[in-house]
């Protein structure tokens, strides 16, 4: 069991999903280590999950007056809505919790230099357990992050950020590094990825469990669906921000991510090009299909890191506080 003196809060960031939320809620009533308190920060423009969160009982429900696009404000909210606890535990309304869950997450607390720890969402793809098991949670040289939370090494793995999905954070490292900020619209991408890599980079160890299990059922997007035009302007554009925020625009990697990202356009522009000469791509893509879908991500690419460079060089996007609070780590993987 993990120490019995820490204090724990759920916090669920909900947008138009109440059967989904229901479906947490039952999974947190099961835990073999229930929560002290339980968040539910709402976005939706109706009551249906207010309505869900009143059945229920027993919880703080708070609107986030900003509506959807606003996931890390909602995270704030909860945060200070939770009290007085040393974790605050994040899972999406989409994600079903394992019996032990939370038990693991707060398992790993015991050492005192850990501020995060995530666990592992299966999104029912086969063979996705045995995806990136080398490359887990990792904020590359080249600026860029890897992914890769489905898979399962079969022990604890130590990363540089987590799945804002299945994620908790030690609420005195987080006040330690300057609170959590929204800088992240649209797809919200990335909001998630800072706090965790603002701990990382202060010295903290953020950890990978995958016996801390969520089913991530994936419901319907806020707005638009996952990979579309949307989605890349804003993967973009957040990412730039991202790097901004928690290195400066002066790092080196801030610079190689940016050629990283103009490697992207020249790669959209050029699958464009083959579907015009070749006729035919990916199978039965017509001409029109490819050659747009080449053009339409470059454009969506393109107006993110333009977007994202106006935002740093004009001075919109501060830079975070990552003063180190306890001894920096060995980088060596658990």
């Amino acid at each position: 069991m993990p120490d019995s003196q820490l204090t724990a809060a759920v916090l669920i960031a909900t947008y138009n999903r109440p059967d989904h939320l229901q479906t947490c809620l039952d999974h947190l009533d099961q835990q073999t280590v229930a929560p002290d308190a339980i968040v539910i920060v709402d976005s939706s423009p109706d009551d249906r999950s207010a309505e869900v969160a009143q059945r229920h009982g027993g919880i703080t429900y708070l609107r986030n007056p900003l509506g959807r696009g606003h996931t890390a404000t909602s995270r704030r909210m909860g945060l200070e809505a939770a009290g007085d606890v040393d974790i605050i535990v994040f899972i999406d309304d989409d994600a079903f919790a394992r019996p032990n869950w939370l038990e693991e997450l707060l398992r790993r607390y015991d050492d005192p230099s850990v501020a995060g720890v995530g666990g592992r969402a299966d999104n029912g793809q086969p063979g996705e357990e045995s995806v990136g098991l080398d490359a887990i949670g990792q904020f590359l040289p080249d600026g860029t992050l890897t992914g890769n939370f489905a898979a399962d090494p079969g022990a604890d793995v130590r990363v540089d950020h987590l799945l804002g999905a299945n994620m908790s954070l030690r609420v005195a490292a987080v006040r330690a590094v300057g609170g959590i900020e929204d800088h992240y619209p649209g797809t919200c991408l990335r909001e998630e990825s800072e706090i965790a890599l603002r701990l990382r980079l202060a010295g903290y160890r953020i950890v990978y469990t995958p016996a801390a299990l969520v089913r991530h059922v994936g419901g319907t997007y806020a707005k638009g669906r996952r990979f579309d035009a949307r989605y890349t302007y804003y993967g973009q554009r957040n990412h730039i921000v991202l790097l901004a925020r928690v290195l400066g625009p002066r790092d080196p990697r801030f610079h190689r991510y940016l050629r990283v990202a103009v490697g992207k356009v020249g790669g959209d522009v050029g699958y464009a090009a083959r579907a015009l000469r070749r006729g035919r791509l990916r199978g039965e893509e017509s001409v029109i299909s490819g050659v747009g879908r080449g053009l339409i991500n470059a454009a969506s690419t393109t107006g993110g890191i333009a977007t994202g460079l106006s935002l740093v060089l004009t001075g919109r996007v501060p830079q975070a506080r990552t003063a180190p609070r306890v001894p920096t780590p060995s980088i060596t993987r658990a």
